[in-house]
């Protein structure tokens, strides 16, 4: 049997806290919220582009829907690394908004004010104003999240997710502009109409939608090291470090698409795709990672008595995860389905700031989390019962 349902149901089962309830809503729900956000983000830019007096009224419109179309596939990546420590969805839509608006925003100004008073060329503008702007707009969240919610960062991995809905949001508002000119036509756009369209789009949403993610990405990377790292110095520097890549691989993007074609397409093969495979290579093995220093953590949290040391392979293991989620809703339905998922992700955040603990970097709030996470392992885990177990009777 997976759960009693009376004895969940009178033990107060599944005892969720906000954080927990943001952190467990389902891929369907944030699909949801993704678009409704991706609806109001671009409602800003079409009115910018009403105002600078659009040829052709369909273009915003041509442009928002083509721009909308890598958002949702993309933001799935996303959410496929962030499957065992999933961070709280309202901060990951709060990254997605940050960059299809804000970030947007400041950019637009710093380069803005930047043109005015430096008196730099289109040329200047595109391969190291635009790079140094966007990068730090996008980059600033990171920070923000690094000062004020630290403890939702754990390491690399966390950096990327976070840097990529950012950079998927900015890409998502850019991409209007550019869908937008294109259709419009003008002498440094090119034809025009569906031609121009369509040409843009092939660039930009189907051979480089991973770009501004990527870019965003070095200063994730530059975050996570900040957080594991037991270093003062490199606490202070990483970060640094990792903004400075993002800004000259943007530049270096930038630049190619100045020498047209050619050299768009000698900057995307030489250098550009070998970098992105690179990033998805680490964001790929930082998650592999996670699985063997969740099982060393969870086996030192089980010696101190904190979690079964029987739960930690249900609960690490992505497959078996699973199938005990499906033999709970098998034998007690959504209820008993809701605390083998609350039991699972306690376990793993538990493992997660054991984790820190050990490496001697554990948050502000190190004791208080440690205790809300135990309470949320001893409230469930009597009622709960992995494949092959019995619920103790009451």
């Amino acid at each position: 049997m997976g759960v009693d349902r009376r004895a969940a149901v009178s033990a107060g089962v599944p005892t969720v806290t906000p954080a927990a309830a943001a952190r467990r809503r389902g891929p369907g729900v944030f699909t949801v919220v993704v678009g409704i956000l991706v609806a109001l983000a671009a409602l800003p830019v079409l009115l910018l582009v009403a105002l600078t007096g659009t040829e052709d009224p369909a273009a915003p419109v041509l442009g928002t829907v083509l721009a909308a179309l890598p958002v949702v596939p993309l933001v799935a990546c996303y959410l496929w690394l962030d499957r065992y420590e999933p961070e709280p969805r309202t901060f990951l839509a709060l990254g997605l908004f940050w960059g299809a608006f804000l970030a947007v925003l400041a950019s637009l100004v710093i380069e803005g004010v930047g043109g005015i008073f430096v008196g730099i060329t289109d040329t200047g503008t595109l391969a190291v104003v635009a790079p140094i702007a966007e990068e730090s707009a996008k980059g600033l969240f990171l920070l923000v999240l690094l000062w004020w919610r630290r403890a939702e960062l754990d390491g690399i991995l966390d950096g990327i997710v976070y840097a990529g809905l950012v950079g998927i949001g900015f890409a998502f508002t850019e991409n209007i502009l550019y869908l937008a000119a294109a259709y419009n036509g003008g002498p440094e756009v090119g034809p025009g109409g569906i031609e121009g369209l369509t040409a843009t789009f092939i660039m930009r949403c189907l051979f480089s939608p991973f770009a501004h993610p990527f870019f965003t990405a070095m200063t994730g990377i530059g975050v996570g090291i900040a957080v594991s790292s037991r270093s003062g110095p490199v606490r202070l520097v990483a970060p640094v470090l990792g903004w400075s890549a993002a800004v000259i691989t943007h530049a270096l993007w930038n630049a190619g698409t100045v020498f047209g074609i050619g050299g768009f397409a000698m900057v995307y093969v030489v250098l550009m795709f070998p970098a992105f495979i690179g990033a998805v290579i680490l964001a790929v093995w930082a998650r592999t990672a996670e699985q063997r220093l969740l099982r060393a953590a969870l086996g030192d949290a089980a010696a101190r008595g904190l979690v079964p040391a029987t739960d930690i392979g249900w609960v690490v293991d992505l497959r078996a995860r699973r199938h005990a989620r499906a033999h709970a809703r098998q034998h007690g339905g959504p209820i008993a389905e809701r605390a083998m998922k609350d039991y699972q992700q306690a376990v793993i955040e538990l493992g997660f700031l054991h984790h820190r603990f050990l490496r001697g970097t554990p948050p502000p709030d190190f004791v208080a989390r440690g205790q809300e996470y135990v309470a949320r392992i001893g409230a469930v885990r009597p009622v709960i019962a992995f494949p092959g177990q019995v619920v103790p009777t009451r």
